[in-house]
């Protein structure tokens, strides 16, 4: 997906100057670039959202005629009725 990119030792050498030991600065560098794998970009996300909604917009498209013609059918018996 998407990818950020920052220097994984320069990452390191700034954790281990904030008190980590060299182990623990390398695991924590691995740790932030398999998570780079799991981030979304906007457009994947508003492309998955899109295929989601299509099948509910056709769906709504089509209630809408439903009640159009409902609601003509039933002027038109009242206007039948009363005229």
């Amino acid at each position: 997906m998407a990818t950020i990119t920052f220097d994984p030792l320069k990452l390191v050498e700034k954790l281990k100057a904030a008190g980590f030991a060299q182990a623990q600065a390398e695991a924590v560098v691995r740790v932030i670039a398999d998570a780079q794998d799991e981030l979304v970009t906007k457009t994947y996300l508003d492309s998955a959202l899109e295929k989601m909604l299509a099948p509910i917009r056709i769906d709504l498209a089509v209630l809408k005629w439903m009640i159009g013609i409902l609601l003509a059918g039933v002027v038109s018996l009242v206007m039948k009725t009363y005229f």
